[in-house]
């Protein structure tokens, strides 16, 4: 870790030193349920139906055996429901059917399950089993790209193994959800809080808005 990266570190723990994961579940299967839904909608529409959800099918035998529409109905105020039930379904039924009902702990075998990818593994991992790892989303993307530590568009993957790379194991997973917070309540998509952010003096995106501005 370079003595910039000690810094950026320690200015997002002091800036965020209780920054934990945004969605609400009690099970890794209810875990892997919440972060799946939760993409191209925001954590806290999923958490306003997961309750009703998780209620009525706690774990994957119970979702195995439900009817889609069961599934769609409960969660119809979510962006691409229909597609995401249909997943769900597919989940929860090989989760039974292949692990026993059990929700594995491996990156092999969570994205061999209908629905979960790279970025939901590594939560899932990092949450429920402690495994060290930085699931990368829009908002680590993007502060990723503005520090300077990737190309603007780069595969998350390639993230994932850059930051990897520059902060300790042990960093991983409280620095993966101090970079999202990082990213929702300061460096926004569009119009940054930069005047007000405690990484302004190590970022590229600032230094290039500064020179334009002349600030």
């Amino acid at each position: 870790m370079t003595a910039n990266d000690a810094k950026i570190a320690d200015a997002l723990n002091e800036l965020l030193p209780d920054a934990r994961c945004a969605l609400d579940f009690t099970t890794p299967f209810q875990c892997v349920v919440a972060v799946a839904l939760s993409a191209q909608t925001t954590d806290k529409s999923v958490n306003e139906v997961t309750p009703a959800l998780f209620s009525r099918f706690p774990d994957a035998k119970s979702m195995a055996e439900a009817d889609v529409s069961e599934i769609e109905n409960l969660i119809m105020r979510l962006g691409l429901y229909k597609n995401k039930a249909k997943n769900l379904s597919l989940l929860a039924k090989k989760v039974v059917e292949d692990f026993g009902g059990e929700i594995p702990n491996s990156r092999e075998a969570l994205t061999s399950l209908p629905g979960v990818g790279i970025k939901t593994s590594n939560v899932v991992r990092a949450e429920c089993f402690g495994v060290p790892a930085i699931a990368v989303d829009t908002h680590v993307a993007r502060v990723s790209y503005r520090l300077g530590y990737c190309k603007e568009g780069e595969d998350p993957v390639k993230i994932e193994s850059i930051l990897e790379r520059r902060f300790p194991k042990e960093k991983w997973i409280k620095l993966h959800h101090q970079i999202i917070w990082f990213g929702r309540l300061v460096c926004h998509a569009r119009n940054p809080e930069c005047d007000k952010c405690p990484l302004k003096g190590y970022c590229r995106y600032f230094k290039k808005v500064s020179s334009k501005t002349g600030k």
